[in-house]
């Protein structure tokens, strides 16, 4: 486990250095100049130089992109052009808010989803497994803006039973009213997820049920129940710790969409923030952070691997 661990922490170098390399051109490319943001009207063609010599936006772009890396390496990502403070601060001050929506969200939906997709794929072709796969249809196909619109309708304006943005209510200090904001930003996040598990469980289970095994277990008196739970849910976990390694990008992107709809503070609103104010020191350490989250996430899921199978383990 250890090699493993190390074999892949090694490989996620070159990965890493990709990204940052293809995220650094992809901004140079994009159109604006962060020079203008600090321009006034009034200002001489002299003074908007000084300007951008003094940001390091005069060198050349691979010399710009060398003195950035060199720098992200010891953890300096530099400063916001928009509100001068330091790139990394602002990120891990919003870590614990995505980082708490997010794990939310994935445990939610694979609460849900384990339960869900072995109940539909043991009753197939009947009520339960249709109305299943409707809320699985409906899940894959709704946009989370729209339904995270939908739910603001709803449940704030109509119902006011939970706020309609933000994290906090000003002047509360409680989990409770931070479990009140986060309710609904949760539930968006993992329903598109809970779907798309729920339906890979169901079709696994599904395959499942017609191997030898289950029969055995039949022929010496055992309950659907008992070998769905004891036998079935153990083989069935393995597409799942798949589909969690590769979901982390769809996670993070729709983690982005619903901290933008909800006023979440999290890093996809302050990446959002700084897309508008062509912010590129920050949008930079957004991408090579989320980059991070995806490697560790994809990273997690191996290792998950080996201890939801240890045969596995034996053959790397």
């Amino acid at each position: 486990m250890r090699q493993l661990l190390i074999r892949r922490l090694l490989q996620t170098i070159p990965l890493l250095i990709f990204v940052s390399i293809v995220c650094f051109a992809m901004i140079k490319l994009a159109p604006g100049d962060p020079v203008l943001s600090f321009v006034t009207p009034n200002m001489h063609a002299e003074d908007i130089e000084r300007i951008r010599h003094n940001l390091g936006l005069d060198k050349p772009a691979y010399i710009q992109y060398f003195l950035w890396i060199k720098e992200a390496v010891t953890g300096n990502l530099g400063y916001s052009l928009v509100n001068h403070q330091p790139v990394t601060e602002q990120i891990l001050d919003r870590l614990p808010a995505t980082a708490g929506l997010m794990g939310a969200a994935l445990a939610l939906a694979v609460l849900l989803a384990i339960p869900l997709g072995l109940l539909a794929g043991a009753n197939r072709g009947r009520w339960i497994d249709k109305l299943v796969n409707l809320v699985a249809y409906v899940g894959i196909s709704v946009p989370l803006f729209w339904l995270a619109i939908l739910l603001i309708y709803y449940f704030s304006i109509h119902l006011h039973w939970l706020p309609s943005m933000g994290m906090r209510t000003i002047g509360v200090n409680s989990a409770f009213d931070v479990l009140k904001h986060g309710i609904m930003p949760c539930v968006v996040l993992a329903f598109s997820f809970l779907a798309v598990y729920v339906r890979y469980i169901r079709s696994s289970t599904i395959g499942q049920l017609r191997e030898d095994y289950v029969q055995i277990q039949y022929a010496y008196g055992s309950t659907k129940r008992i070998v769905l739970m004891r036998h079935v849910l153990k083989h069935v976990l393995l597409p799942i710790i798949t589909l969690l390694g590769m979901s982390m990008g769809e996670l993070v992107a729709g983690a982005i969409v619903t901290e933008t709809v909800f006023s979440w503070p999290g890093i996809g609103s302050l990446g959002m923030t700084a897309v508008r104010g062509m912010d590129y020191p920050v949008i930079m350490g957004i991408t090579l952070f989320s980059s991070i989250m995806l490697i560790l996430g994809n990273l997690a899921a191996d290792l998950l691997y080996g201890v939801a199978d240890p045969r596995i383990n034996s053959k790397r």
